[in-house]
């Protein structure tokens, strides 16, 4: 049976295009915030992952000071999608799965693309990571498809958040209370629908992770 999935990125009734957006600068004394200065973020991703839900998301994260690092399945190169379809280019691997702990990390970043978290799911060694990660209480931030690896990990149980709609049955089944909106935070967990919710969910990213790298004092 020919799938009708429309691939992660292509418009939905209802959803906007999705919009660039930039990291926070200051271009005329070309100053950044540097609220996660000091803050390492491990991004879990393999081939089949949309480029954009990476890219800005990351970029995001290094212009507030952050250092980033993509966490994969194998070493070397991952390819990146477009639409799920399209060829977009590679992201170098800097660290295996089953070479990483939790404790290299203060938090993490799932992003989307069909064929990413699908792959994810399957590997032992990424699931377990991510269940540790939720189970550890350090930010966790998904869009898009990235949700399914948490499901795979039984970390959205009684938990609120959003994402694709293809993938909400599974994340019910799962447990989760799933609502349609751009940006959702539940404790630990931001969650986005898709790239067009990119400039809401690279600010949500922001604030939560630095809230939990500069904890409000009492």
């Amino acid at each position: 049976m020919q799938s009708t999935e429309k691939g992660c990125g292509q418009a939905l009734p209802g959803v906007p295009t999705a919009r660039v957006v930039q990291p926070a600068t200051r271009e005329g004394s070309r100053t950044m915030t540097q609220e996660l200065r000091g803050m390492r973020v491990g991004i879990l991703a393999t081939d089949g992952v949309e480029r954009v839900e990476l890219d800005q998301p990351r970029g995001a994260l290094q212009g507030a000071g952050a250092k980033t690092e993509i966490v994969s399945l194998h070493p070397g190169e991952i390819q990146a999608r477009q639409f799920d379809l399209n060829a977009a280019g590679t992201f170098p691997v800097d660290r295996l799965v089953a070479d990483a702990s939790v404790d290299d990390y203060h938090a993490l970043l799932l992003p989307g693309g069909t064929m990413n978290p699908d792959q994810l799911r399957m590997d032992r060694d990424a699931v377990q990571f991510v269940k540790d990660f939720m189970a550890s209480g350090k930010p966790v931030a998904s869009i898009c498809h990235g949700p399914w690896t948490l499901v795979e990990a039984d970390a959205v149980r009684g938990r609120r958040l959003t994402s694709w709609p293809s993938i909400r049955t599974d994340l019910r089944n799962a447990g989760a209370e799933v609502v349609d909106q751009e940006v959702v935070v539940d404790g630990q967990l931001v969650t986005s629908r898709s790239p067009a919710d990119l400039p809401a969910f690279c600010a949500a990213v922001v604030e939560q992770f630095a809230r939990a790298h500069h904890p409000m004092p009492g």
